[in-house]
């Protein structure tokens, strides 16, 4: 199964990064260009554990992830309940910690596996290259997230009302 990670460095603590990763709404579409959209199923008010996410992607496709861990500041987990045909899974991980010299270090990591088993050899390749340019850009979109001051002031407030 493939796995792709990009990493970087914000000027923010964990507690912060984690936050600002936990956006839904137009606080999340401010820094995520991954997405055009995104909501929490079943009623659900914040991430956690077994909450569901439907994601569609900013190219059209749409999926359905279940948080499958969550551990407020260092790190979270998702995978893939149903999405698109190519996907036989996928699952993603993004972890907060301490950078030296300040801030936070970020990584984010996918894994995936395609279908028709048939096919998977060679789609697998060209997902690696699409996901990898992918995931990428969205560390550094996130990246500038951590940057943006009003986004900041709002996901400290809501952390400190």
């Amino acid at each position: 199964m493939p796995t792709i990670e990009a990493s970087t460095t914000v000027p923010v603590e964990p507690d912060v990064a984690f936050a600002v990763s936990q956006t839904h709404g137009d606080l999340r579409l401010r820094w995520d260009r991954f997405i055009r959209a995104e909501r929490l199923l079943d009623g659900a008010t914040a991430q956690d554990r077994g909450v569901r996410t439907w994601t569609r992607h900013r190219r059209g496709m749409a999926m359905v992830s279940e948080c499958v861990s969550f551990n407020p500041p260092s790190n979270t987990g998702m995978r893939m309940t149903e999405g698109p045909w190519f996907f036989e899974r996928f699952a993603g991980g993004w972890q907060f910690r301490h950078a030296e010299g300040g801030g936070t270090r970020v990584m984010w990591r996918y894994s995936f596996s395609c279908r028709p088993r048939w096919l998977a050899p060679i789609a697998e390749r060209i997902g690696t290259l699409v996901l990898r340019r992918e995931i990428q850009a969205r560390v550094t979109s996130f990246a500038a997230g951590c940057a943006d001051e009003a986004l900041l002031a709002k996901v400290q407030s809501d952390a400190h009302p």
